[in-house]
């Protein structure tokens, strides 16, 4: 729990008492490479903390193509946070690409942290921000840039994903074909 301890506190301060009280709602899990965590018209119950390893969330299109929302990888949090927040059913899949490990938060356990530790609802609302910076950015580039722009984007951004990705994924999210991909590979 050292790992979530260093996380969390690289935004708040915490005594040995509140962390004893933060640790005490988490969980450890782990999951096989290709399990599902997450799966639509499930109860999301849960937020992840990623220990180790990578996950994709994404949906199926009506006509079953699938479209990939994010990837998230070691010391980042993860899940459906439509349904994490509303407690309702999810309407996106979790999945991991590699053997995860994750300490997992219930939605109750969050609460209760943040009701009973102050300074964990600005933790949490940080993480928050920065996630939905990311969202936006990634909406934005969809809409304004080039496939070979949006491929440089994410080199920059997230150099060690591409050696972990799987060609087709990664071409996926970038909505292109994986001989698209190939060809910007084969320009660097």
């Amino acid at each position: 729990m050292k790992i979530l301890r260093t996380h969390i506190e690289k935004v708040i301060s915490l005594s040995d008492e509140e962390f004893a009280k933060i640790e005490s709602c988490f969980h450890y899990k782990k999951f096989s490479k290709k399990e599902f965590v997450i799966r639509e018209n499930e109860t999301v119950e849960d937020v992840y903390f990623i220990i180790s390893g990578l996950m994709k969330l994404f949906i199926n299109d009506k006509e079953a193509k699938e479209h990939i929302i994010s990837f998230s990888m070691e010391d980042w949090w993860e899940t459906d946070y439509m349904a994490f927040y509303a407690q309702s059913k999810a309407t996106q899949f979790l999945q991991c690409l590699e053997e995860t490990e994750v300490l997992s938060l219930s939605f109750t356990d969050y609460e209760k942290l943040c009701y009973e530790i102050p300074k964990m609802e600005h933790f949490f609302l940080k993480k928050a921000i920065g996630g939905h910076i990311s969202s936006q950015r990634r909406i934005l580039s969809l809409m304004t840039m080039s496939a070979k722009e949006r491929y440089e984007q994410f080199l920059q951004y997230y150099p060690t994903l591409i050696q972990r990705l799987p060609k087709t994924v990664l071409a996926s999210y970038l909505g292109v074909s994986r001989e698209t991909l190939s060809r910007f590979f084969n320009s660097k």
